[in-house]
């Protein structure tokens, strides 16, 4: 009888980056099998013997080590808290096997995609980026990317990055919602799908033969966003069907 391999594997922090007061990246050494751009894997810490565990999407692309992941440090969260206070050497478990179906897999090919992201579900976004498949497949790529404010928009180096690689064929939407600063959206991406502002700010317009969304971040933004493209004509995917929306809500 062949061996079961645990569900966890021990992994140590590589690095850790404070981006704001609420939001942090960790680098993570561990052995976990392969994965596809988009899935998740949890993460562990034991406390007062009890190991509590929480899902999370994986940042950095298929090929790299360290992994990496983006967080937000939820205020009465058991777990965000005590991977913030983490220092590089410090150990905790990872899922040894990711999981997820919100990879580009599930997507049909398009002229056009739209990568709307609230907060740290920017995180298979960015991983998709990084992987780079996403190229191959579609000639332009958006990536919306909605936060409270300015200083909430992180991994900024990437994105400008990959604009500067990829020129036209790549554009970068930040929307704010609690101020107003130049250069960025004011507002929320749903109502900006219901009155036409993003595709005027993108300079492209949606199609219904060959765009393709998808969605990830607060279920909120997540399910008002998918009525704004069904109320447009556009249809959500499911198991067995292809649409022009993929989704995943993020907590």
């Amino acid at each position: 009888m062949a061996e079961t391999k645990p569900i966890w594997t021990e992994g140590t922090v590589a690095g850790i980056t404070h981006r704001t007061q609420n939001l942090f990246s960790l680098q993570i050494d561990a052995d976990v099998a392969p994965f596809a751009a988009g899935q998740y894997t949890s993460l562990a810490l034991d406390v007062d013997g009890e190991r509590i565990a929480q899902p999370y999407s994986i940042l950095s692309a298929p090929q790299n080590r360290p992994l990496e992941f983006f967080f937000y440090t939820q205020p009465d969260g058991q777990l965000s808290a005590r991977l913030s206070q983490l220092k590089t050497g410090d150990r905790l478990w990872v899922q040894r096997k990711p999981e997820g179906s919100f990879t580009l897999q599930q997507v049909p090919a398009g002229k056009a995609l739209w990568l709307l992201a609230t907060g740290t579900g920017v995180a298979p976004f960015l991983s998709m980026l990084r992987e780079g498949s996403l190229w191959q497949r579609f000639e332009q790529v958006h990536l919306v990317y909605a936060v409270r404010h300015w200083d909430d928009i992180a991994y900024n180096e990437l994105i400008m990055a990959t604009r500067e690689h990829f020129g036209e064929r790549f554009s970068f939407i930040p929307f704010v919602s609690r101020e107003k600063r130049e250069g960025c959206v004011h507002g929320h991406i749903p109502a900006s799908i219901s009155n036409g502002t993003l595709e005027r700010v993108a300079g492209h317009p949606f199609s219904l033969d060959d765009s393709q969304f998808m969605l990830c971040g607060n279920p909120g933004m997540v399910q008002d966003a998918l009525a704004a493209l069904e109320q447009r004509g556009f249809t959500r995917s499911s198991e067995g069907r292809h649409g022009h929306i993929t989704l995943e809500a993020y907590w």
